[in-house]
């Protein structure tokens, strides 16, 4: 349930077109609908504007293909992160207008939000290893209704490379700054802008990274105010955070 369909069912029953008891038939499972062993969110489009979104390990096919149908029937569209590419080529064959972003391991059945962010949100990406969680980032704030630039392969060994896109740092609403190895990428880029910061270390690199652990330190220590950190490899959740200030 959105706010579109429950003002059209309201409307219906204010109209006469539909009886008070048919209305609350279709709202039997508001605001949660038990399905066994998941219990969704049916209201999370009222209260977040956008619905429940699906994070697919650790769940059957059958499981991931079930919640999406009923997210999808009940707001219109579902967004599904982390799908391995068999399940993709399921949930095409069950919803043939789902569209599977590949590199952001994310499939979306039904339409994006309209636009509804006041500026650009832009994602910077150290390096090509890190552009599965950086398309994360970038997917999930376009399907939320942000216009999303993105920026990649400038991390720090290479520091000229951010320098020759200064407009483009300048000119975002919020930045996303992706980084694995030691992480000094969102710090450089803080340093540079006036807008918040989105810190997101990878679990890319060497021995010594530790699984993304030194990136994650490295951001949670910078000296650069603005900067706020996301858990490791969560892109999603910095899409979502920068939509959020974006709006």
């Amino acid at each position: 349930m959105n706010t579109e369909r429950l003002m059209d069912l309201l409307e219906e029953v204010r109209d006469g077109a539909l009886s008070v008891d048919e209305a609350l038939h279709r709202l039997r499972d508001f605001p949660y609908e038990d399905l066994g062993f998941a219990r969704l969110d049916s209201h999370r489009s009222l209260r977040r504007g956008f619905p429940e979104v699906v994070f697919c390990p650790g769940k059957t096919p059958e499981q991931i293909l079930r919640v999406a149908e009923r997210i999808h029937n009940q707001a219109g569209h579902v967004l599904l992160t982390r799908v391995q590419p068999d399940v993709a080529e399921q949930l095409r064959e069950a919803f043939p207008e789902a569209v599977h972003h590949v590199a952001a391991r994310m499939v979306l059945v039904g339409n994006p939000a309209p636009e509804s962010g006041r500026g650009t949100v832009l994602v910077v990406s150290a390096g090509t290893a890190d552009m599965a969680v950086a398309e994360e980032v970038a997917v999930t704030a376009e399907t939320l209704g942000s216009r999303v630039e993105r920026l990649y392969d400038v991390g720090v060994a290479g520091i000229h490379r951010l320098f020759g896109s200064r407009e483009q740092l300048f000119s975002a609403n919020v930045l996303v700054v992706v980084a694995g190895m030691e992480g000094a990428l969102a710090s450089v880029v803080a340093g540079l802008v006036d807008r918040p910061v989105i810190a997101v270390p990878t679990s890319v690199g060497y021995g010594a990274s530790l699984g993304g652990i030194s990136a994650l330190l490295t951001m949670l220590n910078t000296c650069a105010p603005g900067v706020a950190v996301v858990n490791i490899d969560n892109g999603f959740g910095a899409g979502y955070t920068a939509h959020l200030i974006n709006q």
